[in-house]
């Protein structure tokens, strides 16, 4: 696969608060500015991949999409492997590219978590992805999960509460230098374990926003990206792991199968860590952080706590880390959340990050997970097609 992929077109929505668009709204809107990005007629989209939103379910979703956009794609498909989606669909892309299925893709996902659904609606949705006989009879909610994970972490290697609160803190301060972020008010580790505590040992600020947003990218083969107004961005190499669904039935909480999807990616890609100039790592909490990098490797296991608050992945550090802000202060509309690191990155690769700019930027890895760090996938990306 290395280098048969490239990403021509980029674009996000709004994203934070925007209670005038619905999530089918703001997908479109993602599609045509990310068609305008790449300088394309929508007719030449000829394959379409959306995932579902949580707010506004539809049966058949990226065949509503395209009905909205008035395309007709010979390729057509929802996915959804929660927040992994994102990055799982860039390998199925290059599959129907390489077998002739299709030659413009366009992703686009979106969602309005923030404006679209009541507090009673997403609590009903935070209490209903539990395990029914194991999980949901006992009432947790989505952080509780991650409280666990957290805690296992806490226990095995003698990671604090200020470990966790510096993967928010540096996510905010790339916020900081980002005018699209939801979030953009510095913070410090003390503010993070001292807000409200959440699910023990989350507190507020170790928990990723709430947000209503879309975004979308178009891909095409490498063999026709020249063609385009900017600097193609390659899919060097992929990698998928999952582990569970459901966390009762996890064997490890504290390795996860970004161990598998890394190094699929790595090995695909003939990159190594030294190669990789910055990040973009899945944040829904603070400790998924930690553990990714770890598995990821990075750092060694039960190091991902020296690592951050050293302020490696501070801007300026050794791997700057959500270099957006991440969906601790970007934004995080649900299972299209991760999109907006794939633009990011995107933007950094073709060094149009204005103040947020990585240094010489030329390969990233970005990385997403969905469920209760169930289903991973990894994306080496690079403005080198060699």
């Amino acid at each position: 696969m290395s280098a048969e992929l490239a990403i021509v077109g980029a674009a996000d929505t709004e994203v934070g608060i925007v209670p005038g668009k619905s999530p089918t709204e703001l997908c479109v809107e993602a599609s045509l500015l990310a068609l305008d990005d790449a300088g394309l007629h929508k007719s030449s989209i000829d394959g379409l991949i959306t995932c579902n939103s949580m707010a506004e379910p539809i049966m058949y979703h990226a065949e509503a999409m395209a009905e909205y956009l008035q395309i007709f794609p010979p390729m057509c498909m929802t996915v959804n492997t929660g927040g992994g989606t994102t990055f799982s669909v860039l390998a199925h892309a290059a599959a129907a590219i390489q077998a002739d299925m299709a030659n413009t893709i366009l992703i686009s996902m979106a969602d309005s978590l923030r404006s679209s659904m009541t507090r009673e609606q997403a609590m009903l949705t935070q209490s209903s992805t539990g395990h029914p006989q194991y999980e949901q009879i006992y009432g947790p909610t989505v952080p509780a999960y991650y409280a666990l994970i957290a805690t296992a972490h806490m226990a095995e290697f003698g990671t604090t509460a200020e470990d966790f609160a510096e993967v928010a803190v540096s996510g905010r301060l790339h916020a900081v230098r980002n005018p699209t972020a939801q979030m953009r008010e510095a913070i410090s580790v003390e503010d993070v374990v001292s807000s409200r505590l959440i699910a023990d040992p989350l507190h507020l600020l170790d928990c990723s926003l709430v947000s209503d947003g879309g975004s979308a990218i178009i891909v095409t083969s490498a063999e026709r990206a020249k063609d385009f107004p900017h600097k193609p961005v390659y899919l060097l190499g992929s990698g998928e792991g999952h582990s569970h669904e459901h966390i009762s039935q996890a064997a490890d909480l504290t390795t996860s199968a970004a161990l598998n999807s890394g190094q699929t990616a790595f090995k695909q890609s003939g990159r190594s860590h030294k190669d990789i100039d910055f990040a973009q790592i899945y944040d829904c909490f603070t400790p998924t952080v930690l553990i990714q990098l770890e598995d990821l490797g990075f750092c060694a296991k039960g190091e991902g706590g020296a690592f951050v608050s050293s302020g490696a992945t501070r801007p300026g550090g050794d791997l700057p880390v959500n270099t957006h802000g991440g969906m601790l202060s970007h934004c995080h509309p649900g299972n299209p959340g991760a999109m907006f690191a794939l633009t990011e990155a995107v933007w950094q690769l073709r060094g149009t990050a204005d103040a947020r700019q990585v240094s010489n930027a030329q390969t990233a890895l970005v990385h997403a997970q969905g469920g209760i760090m169930s289903s991973h996938a990894t994306l080496i990306l690079g403005v080198d097609d060699v």
